[in-house]
């Protein structure tokens, strides 16, 4: 039995989730400030606390973030009217089934989303963002590597080999590069960089 994760626990906790590091992951602050890298309009699947969709509306670009937490969401929105970035909405919904949004995003990015979620729900979700993609649009995921956690206790992210995520990601995507990359947990003195993986994809 898959063991359920209460999100929106976890954001109403004192202290912030790991993975809220208060600003985007530094594989994605690099690459966004890259020519070309972002285009149209955009959706940060699995937004948390959005700081990514609210560096990139700070750019700029129109962003869309959605999360399934309700908290995160809340949050996510009042960042957004206190920094006056109207052009970053958010919305709380099933990342593995949601609709309403065909054919609409140029650029995807997912910040650990998919390893996150239950191997039963991973297909809805590249299904689900597909079907939300724009002809041509690029998905960028960033996920754990093996080694990530080496001695985890249950639940835990899935730590993917490159071979794996290649099989994940390439059912629904035409998959382009997968290339070495590290996830920060946690901020400040006491982060840490975990080994993983960024998955560069396109809809054909």
């Amino acid at each position: 039995m898959t063991h359920v994760i209460d999100w929106d626990g976890a954001y109403r906790e004192e202290d912030k989730p790991a993975w809220n590091i208060g600003e985007p992951q530094p594989e994605y602050a690099a690459l966004i400030d890259q020519a070309g890298v972002v285009r149209g309009e955009v959706l940060d699947a699995g937004c948390g606390y959005a700081e990514l969709a609210l560096a990139l509306a700070a750019r700029g670009h129109t962003v869309v973030g959605i999360d399934l937490t309700p908290t995160a969401v809340e949050a996510a929105t009042a960042a957004a009217a206190e920094r006056g970035l109207p052009t970053a909405t958010f919305q709380q919904a099933d990342i593995s089934s949601f609709t309403g949004h065909d054919g609409r995003f140029s650029t995807i990015f997912d910040s650990g989303l998919l390893h996150a979620l239950p191997a039963e729900l991973r297909d809805g979700y590249l299904q689900s963002v597909h079907r939300a993609a724009a002809p041509g649009a690029s998905f960028y995921i960033l996920a754990f590597g093996t080694g990530a956690f080496p001695d985890h206790a249950e639940p835990a992210p899935t730590q993917f080999t490159e071979d794996q995520l290649r099989e994940v990601v390439s059912k629904h995507w035409r998959v382009e590069d997968i290339r070495p990359a590290r996830l920060q947990a946690g901020a400040g003195p006491a982060s840490v960089q975990l080994p993983g993986h960024l998955v560069i994809a396109h809809k054909a």
